[in-house]
């Protein structure tokens, strides 16, 4: 179905057509068929990028706040993840298919959460066009990256929902749906990031397994996207801190795409109001996510330009994800990966250690 399609069903349903990215942000997350959500979401990238969907969002109006949870199935049961059963470690075909689905369920709420950065934050914080570029972008890779894994589960004789699973990842969305800064921290410089620490074991364990299909499938195509999504959190996260409070957004200089290098590892074996202030805010309010990002950013200013700035928006992510990530980061990194996504040790390795042992190894400020 095309665009024209979707507009006539739309229309059927008694539903106004979309007609900027942000609308069709929202009837995504309105989508409660996994299968559906991906391909209405490849279908408005697509229209996106090829300039078919004229405006990121209507100007003229305030957009609908996106719902606080997403339309899903509910073929897919679902428990807190303390309760989820353990995955193994691939060792047997039932192992390989529960960790399999986990990681299809992982890339359905991936696209959820992509969109919803998208319709929540885009028009209310006043983004570039290369914002909604970026996460268009990343919530088609994540829409085919559920496509392939859950054809993947067909072919071995099985299905997506099959199995219970956890939405961990849209609790995390929901502590840090007040604050873009929180929400790019979270997201995608922890859990992302996080990704691309255990894929390449994820990967060898399907191929000691003897499903080369699968390790192939997770090597050749989601691993190498991944890095470009843990890549646009840590170059929106910077353009933000950057970003003068009374600048035009759209004439500011937009921060060169990552990945710097396009070397990967080989897969061998391998906020708040950003003041502490979360519950006196109304979640989805224009002028509370506002003031706070801009709070947050006035913090980040200890100098002009340079390694200070550098600094200073390193120490206030620091803050961010020690104030939304319970616990510290597990390593080991994959520190190849993490740089060819722009994300240097300085950024995660004070974070995998207590806050109090940080106090003495933190950069002086200048």
């Amino acid at each position: 179905m095309d665009a024209a399609g979707a507009t006539a069903v739309d229309q059927a349903e008694g539903l106004p057509p979309p007609k900027t990215l942000v609308d069709w942000a929202l009837q995504i997350l309105d989508t409660a068929d996994p299968d559906e959500k991906a391909r209405l979401g490849d279908l408005a990238a697509t229209q996106w990028l090829r300039g078919a969907i004229p405006l990121p969002y209507d100007p003229a109006q305030s957009p609908r706040a996106p719902p606080d949870r997403p339309a899903r199935s509910d073929a897919v049961r679902l428990l807190p993840p303390s309760r989820m059963p353990k995955l193994g470690k691939g060792g047997s075909a039932q192992s390989r298919l529960a960790m399999l689905h986990s990681l299809a369920h992982t890339e359905s709420w991936a696209v959820d959460l992509s969109w919803d950065i998208v319709a929540r934050f885009g028009a209310q914080l006043h983004m570039p066009r290369e914002f909604f570029d970026d996460f268009a972008r990343v919530a088609q890779d994540e829409g085919r990256h559920f496509a392939v894994l859950s054809a993947r589960l067909r072919e071995l004789g099985s299905h997506y929902g099959a199995l219970p699973a956890h939405d961990g990842l849209w609790d995390s969305a929901m502590s840090t749906s007040h604050c873009l800064l929180a929400r790019l921290a979270v997201e995608h410089c922890v859990h992302e990031a996080r990704g691309l620490d255990v894929l390449p074991t994820t990967i060898s364990r399907f191929r000691a397994g003897g499903d080369e299909q699968t390790a192939k499938l997770l090597e050749d195509i989601i691993y190498p996207e991944e890095v470009t999504h843990c890549a646009a959190g840590v170059r929106w996260f910077r353009y933000l801190c950057l970003r003068p409070r009374t600048s035009d957004p759209i004439i500011h200089p937009i921060p060169e795409s990552k990945p710097q290098s396009s070397e990967l590892p080989e897969s061998g074996t391998g906020d708040d109001g950003l003041d502490g202030s979360a519950d006196k805010l109304t979640v989805n309010g224009h002028d509370e996510t506002v003031q706070q990002v801009e709070d947050g950013l006035a913090k980040c200013r200890l100098g002009e330009k340079g390694d200070v700035d550098e600094i200073a928006i390193i120490k206030r992510f620091h803050s961010i994800v020690r104030e939304h990530f319970r616990g510290p980061l597990k390593p080991p990194f994959n520190t190849e990966a993490r740089k060819a996504a722009g994300f240097e040790p300085a950024w995660y390795e004070p974070l995998a250690v207590k806050e109090a042992e940080t106090q003495t190894i933190e950069p002086r400020e200048v």
